[in-house]
């Protein structure tokens, strides 16, 4: 029985796909850990959260970042659904589904997740954390959006006029 890597992708051999930052899996699973110990650190020994649970109202907390959470997850599901869910003949740009309000939605997915989390906890070491996770999916998106570049050319640089990087359009201009 053969076994796989850890960080290894079953999606490497897929000409339909463009790439990734090569450190990119390991630098967010780096950022998921010293985000959570953050938290738990704050949580337990610092103990922000409970100071500033005094003027954070829980039936704003509560609702806002379940709706966060929501769109995180909703972002993160459709992106990966239709990147990896079905495979094209040939490489394209995808600019269905969420694809048509925001160019990243993985990325987007996972900083909503990071900041309903955050939202919850009222960790300040978390939030500083979580400004450094932002900008390295800024990084990493900035990164691959190179790749798309050198690939598509104008027609990638067309769908970068065409849709923001990070803050969703809600209507489609076509």
């Amino acid at each position: 029985m053969r076994h796989k890597k850890i960080f290894t992708h079953d999606h490497k051999n897929r000409g339909d796909l463009t790439g990734e930052y090569r450190l990119g899996d390991m630098g967010q699973l780096i950022l998921l850990f010293i985000y959570f110990a953050g938290t738990i650190i704050d949580l337990l020994f610092i103990k922000t959260p409970s100071y500033l649970s005094a003027i954070a109202s829980p039936w704003i907390q509560i609702p806002v970042g379940l709706i966060i959470g929501f769109f995180g997850i909703w972002f993160a599901s459709k992106d990966l659904k239709i990147i990896f869910g079905e495979e094209r003949q040939e490489a394209s740009i995808v600019d269905k589904g969420v694809f048509g309000i925001v160019r990243h939605p993985v990325y987007l997915g996972s900083i909503l997740g990071y900041l309903a989390f955050q939202i919850f906890t009222l960790s300040l070491i978390a939030c500083f954390v979580w400004i450094i996770i932002v900008c390295f999916y800024h990084f990493i998106a900035k990164y691959e959006e190179e790749l798309l570049l050198k690939r598509f050319g104008p027609e990638y640089e067309n769908y970068m006029r065409r849709v923001p990087m990070w803050i969703p359009r809600i209507f489609r201009t076509n």
